[in-house]
């Protein structure tokens, strides 16, 4: 080995230490998982979001249908508030009705048909024409629903009649919540869940 090769030039070091530093550089080894990384979240979460804002708009089409499908049932006498018949259901047995209806994507608990905590109803007649409920009742002081005045009363034969169904969709994904919640429980700060909302009004037949 010559003196020159035992001898290290000045900056040779430096110079070495650079051509590690450009190997790394263009080493593209693991750059795809380093990408994906990050960049999986906010994909997945705008993913969710449409997932959810799709089912929630699919909810509420759902929703719709079933109340006219049994707002038809009251209508055609298939079922009745006259417990002198045998089409006769009460407040219980009709909600589990209508539960079965949306069982497709909304479900109701073991306990929803006789304690409401999702799922409501309003089943009325209406006498005159010119005041069919059309407002979405809230309770003084917050944007919660009030259903202290909801009712299973549906009119006999020839009568006007209105039904309204409620359902509360809880949003998960903080994304597209304030866009589609539309209803503040007493305390909160903000709107968490979305109030899926179906009106029918129709006449029964007349026996």
């Amino acid at each position: 080995m010559s003196i020159e090769q035992a001898v290290e030039r000045p900056g040779a070091a430096k110079i070495r230490k650079k051509g590690i530093l450009s190997r790394f550089a263009r080493n593209r080894e693991g750059t795809s998982s380093i990408e994906f990384a990050i960049l999986a979240v906010p994909f997945f979460l705008v993913v969710f979001a449409s997932l959810e804002t799709f089912a929630a708009f699919y909810g509420d089409q759902l929703l719709a249908n079933a109340t006219e499908t049994m707002a038809r049932k009251i209508r055609t006498g298939q079922i009745t508030f006259d417990q002198k018949k045998a089409t006769y259901m009460d407040q219980a047995k009709f909600r589990q009705a209508f539960c079965d209806e949306i069982s497709v994507l909304l479900r109701c608990s073991a306990t929803e048909a006789a304690q409401p905590s999702l799922f409501y109803l309003d089943v009325r007649p209406v006498a005159d024409l010119s005041k069919f409920p059309v407002a979405i009742p809230r309770k003084a002081g917050s944007n919660d629903i009030d259903v202290g005045d909801f009712k299973f009363a549906p009119g006999g034969p020839g009568s006007y009649n209105v039904l309204r169904a409620y359902y509360r969709w809880s949003v998960i994904t903080d994304l597209v919540r304030p866009y589609i919640t539309n209803l503040r429980t007493a305390g909160a700060s903000m709107p968490s869940d979305y109030l899926m909302v179906a009106t029918a009004t129709f006449r029964n037949e007349s026996e």
